[in-house]
């Protein structure tokens, strides 16, 4: 199953779709609407998020492993730095491998100031690029301080992500390389809403696995964008991500017309620049904030 997904993600056409548990002890609903929508028909796999924003949800390895089950199909487990030290890392690993959820998505995670639940605090022994560590460590037969494992992990695939979009190019530039250089395989953007910066990223790429001696691949972050209060939102609050003017002039001006209006012009520009990135680099990472039937809209 991971072998034709790597694949895939080095030599062919690759989708995937973000999946965000809930505050619930099923994810089984999730999984269903998936099901009816015959999504998992139109993707090469699926990634699960880990408690986004310090939001206490349902665990991100157990409903990859209810994915994979119920789809034989790869998902990519988000591991968040936030909730666990070196030592639930590396056990979180172990487990997680023998249960065949060996793809896993390294985030630094969100602040716990952000969190739902009162008092938590943070564990941050280091960002994403000591998790990159760990699971390098780990393919190699050992843990973290350098003892040997009793039974040796299945390949482990380790995923990274990167801002779209910065002032800075060059500081963009270092983040991306520094991940390459700690092993990451493949590196999701932020959303991205226009061609141009996706070139410019594609060829950061290029420069970071040239400085590595690498083939790390960029997969390209999409969230399609049919409101004009979340087109706005994510160009002034969410760092890493810019919204062409001309988006949010679209959606200001058909906003006046009706609802309907405005979410027929979201859709039309975010299918658009769908097509348009498919063409340019087909590895594309699908972010729908669970709107499972936006995504059909545009993979259909």
């Amino acid at each position: 199953m991971f072998e034709s997904f790597i694949h895939k993600l080095r030599h062919g056409t690759y989708i995937t779709l973000e999946t965000t548990p809930s505050r619930s002890a099923q994810f089984a609903p999730t999984i269903e609407k998936i099901a009816a929508l015959g999504l998992d028909t139109l993707v090469d796999g699926f990634s699960t998020t880990d408690n986004p924003l310090a939001k206490l949800k349902y665990n991100a390895m157990f409903a990859a492993m209810k994915l994979q089950d119920r789809f034989g199909k790869p998902t990519l487990a988000t591991m968040s730095m936030r909730d666990r030290n070196r030592i639930a890392l590396q056990s979180d690993l172990l487990g997680a491998n023998e249960a065949n959820v060996r793809a896993i998505l390294a985030l630094t995670g969100d602040s716990a100031h952000y969190s739902d639940q009162p008092h938590a605090k943070g564990v941050f022994e280091g960002n994403s690029k000591l998790l990159l560590d760990i699971i390098s460590t780990l393919n190699n037969g050992t843990d973290l301080a350098e003892q040997k494992l009793l039974a040796p992990v299945q390949e482990i695939y380790p995923f990274a992500v990167i801002d779209a979009y910065a002032k800075s190019s060059a500081t963009l530039q270092k983040k991306m390389t520094k991940k390459v250089a700690h092993g990451a395989i493949a590196i999701i953007s932020q959303p991205v809403y226009d061609l141009e910066n996706a070139k410019k990223l594609l060829d950061m790429m290029v420069e970071a696995n040239r400085e590595n001696n690498a083939d790390c691949v960029l997969v390209l972050g999409y969230f399609p964008i049919t409101k004009l209060r979340t087109a706005r939102f994510l160009d002034e609050n969410v760092p890493g991500i810019y919204v062409p003017i001309a988006w949010v002039e679209a959606l200001e001006r058909a906003s006046l017309i009706s609802v309907e209006e405005e979410y027929k012009v979201g859709f039309d520009l975010s299918k658009k620049l769908f097509e348009e990135l498919k063409a340019l680099h087909p590895k594309i990472h699908i972010m729908t904030a669970n709107q499972f039937e936006l995504a059909k809209a545009i993979l259909s």
